[in-house]
């Protein structure tokens, strides 16, 4: 009985790691996937959005902004972007997680100066909707010696 009680425990604890180890790595691949869309797209994929939208700070400052899908996403005439040091806090397993990483690009947001030195922290609050992890919440703070996004607000 001990033998069988400890084998459970064992499988249960194996199991429940590898759960939280599969949906972390999620996370990292979709932060990962939605610089590479930016990358290649030279604008930022609006279903990376919650179906109910996003609370955001933007790393140039300024007032909390409601992003939605329909918001006029970030376009841009030159981008070249990385990620790194990507760490993940599951919340609720399969459900609700929060990544933070550094950003860093070159960017040229259409119609705004250039920012040839973007280095941020981010933090992301995600959300699992229909299968698929949506950002429900951002924060985006610029480092020091970095700059921040020529972007303030919304339109």
């Amino acid at each position: 009985m001990r033998t069988l009680l400890c084998s459970t425990a064992v499988a249960l604890m194996a199991s429940t790691g590898t759960a939280w180890a599969d949906t972390a790595q999620e996370i990292q691949d979709v932060v990962k996937s939605n610089i590479a869309y930016s990358n290649q797209k030279l604008s930022q994929d609006p279903m990376r959005i919650s179906k109910s939208g996003s609370m955001e700070f933007f790393s140039s400052g300024g007032l909390l902004n409601r992003l939605t899908r329909n918001s006029d996403s970030a376009d841009f005439d030159a981008f070249s972007g990385s990620v790194k040091h990507i760490e993940v806090v599951v919340l609720v397993e399969g459900q609700a997680a929060i990544a933070h990483y550094y950003q860093e690009a070159n960017m040229k947001p259409k119609g705004l100066p250039a920012v040839p030195n973007y280095r941020t922290r981010v933090t992301q609050a995600f959300v699992k909707e229909d299968g698929e992890w949506r950002i429900k919440a951002a924060h985006w703070s610029p480092l020091q010696g970095g700059a921040g996004t020529s972007q303030t607000v919304v339109k």
